[in-house]
């Protein structure tokens, strides 16, 4: 059986059923915007095999869920692989995507060095944000027993990746925290134009959110309109 195809079998097995927006359709929604990208793109000089594999392995072993251990999903990847005798340098490059693929915090720049891997990348971050993305950011906070929304905790600019792992927030700061950041944090051309109409989606979901809970008058409110016009924190 074609690598791929056992792989889709391995990740959709070992994610069947998981609950945190993070589950085997988060990983096919990202497949198939990788696929997408490429498409998009028209790039003729990258390797798919790649591109595919890295994107259907990257969450197999989340750092959120193992203490922020971000050594745990390459390896678990790299196990994979090995044991279906992949060629190595494809390994090294699936690892190497996976290991740099994650949102940081606001003040972290991304190491993505590959074409490869900037693919992938907005594959995923483009499934973090629009409706699919709302969807996720609140199944992920009821797992995490985050409250949905306080006004007495305003979102933080998190400046290093501890920072942003250890922080104590709310499911409504998330967006401001991550989320309303990715548009401007796209790699490709076509992921920029999909990410443009899928963030002013979470900016109004959130206007009309804050509104219904009458705090039209809140930092949280002024700090839309900034990334209405810009997609910045300020």
């Amino acid at each position: 059986m074609d690598i791929v195809l056992k792989t889709k079998e391995f990740v959709r097995e070992k994610l069947s059923g998981e609950g945190t927006g993070h589950d085997w359709w988060h990983i096919e929604r990202v497949y198939k915007n990788s696929l997408s990208l490429i498409e998009k793109e028209t790039v003729d000089h990258v390797n798919k095999e790649v591109i595919e594999l890295a994107a259907l392995l990257h969450d197999i072993a989340d750092w959120k869920f193992y203490n922020g251990d971000e050594t745990i999903g390459p390896k678990a990847a790299r196990e994979w692989l090995e044991s279906q005798n992949i060629e190595q340098y494809v390994i090294e490059h699936v690892c190497e995507i996976i290991m740099n693929l994650s949102f940081k915090g606001a003040n972290t720049k991304s190491s993505m060095k590959t074409l490869e891997g900037k693919i992938v990348q907005d594959a995923d971050r483009l499934d973090a944000i629009g409706a699919i993305g709302i969807a996720r950011a609140f199944a992920y906070g009821g797992y995490k027993g985050q409250e949905l929304f306080n006004p007495m905790i305003t979102p933080k600019e998190h400046r290093t990746s501890a920072e942003y792992k250890s922080q104590n927030t709310t499911t409504v700061n998330h967006f401001f925290e991550k989320l309303l950041l990715l548009k401007e944090r796209m790699n490709t051309e076509a992921a920029k134009e999909i990410a443009h109409e899928r963030h002013h989606y979470m900016v109004d979901f959130l206007k009309t959110l804050l509104k219904e809970n009458q705090y039209e008058n809140s930092l949280h409110y002024s700090k839309l309109q900034n990334f209405q016009s810009k997609g910045s924190f300020r």
